[in-house]
């Protein structure tokens, strides 16, 4: 894994561990890469296939942490993958333990 583009290495290895009937997506025959391609990933992440492609081969390497919780979530990554996930992003994105709303707050906005 090249030092430089972690994020991209990450992303591309947690796609091809995503089977694609495991994510409600039809076999059409014979893949020629195991996991999901990167439509079928862009797509319920909400994203471009051309940002993913972009984020994998290292050429956009600061996402936003929508991108990122996007991400996790497509990729049905648990808590510690997450944070990882977070983690090869670089310092800037919030973590995403930090961006949950406590019951108190919901309870302040409802009011």
């Amino acid at each position: 894994m090249a030092a430089d583009n972690a994020l991209g290495e990450f992303l591309k290895a947690r796609r091809g561990r995503v089977s694609p009937s495991h994510a409600d997506l039809p076999a059409h025959g014979r893949r020629r890469v195991a996991g999901l391609r990167r439509d079928e990933l862009a797509q319920p992440a909400g994203i471009s296939e051309p940002y993913l492609t972009r984020l994998e081969q290292g050429v956009d390497q600061h996402p936003s942490p929508q991108v990122l919780r996007a991400l996790a979530r497509a990729l049905e990554l648990d808590a510690d993958a997450s944070a990882h996930l977070f983690a090869l992003a670089g310092p800037d994105p919030v973590r995403p333990e930090e961006t949950e709303v406590t019951p108190d707050v919901h309870q302040l906005l409802d009011t």
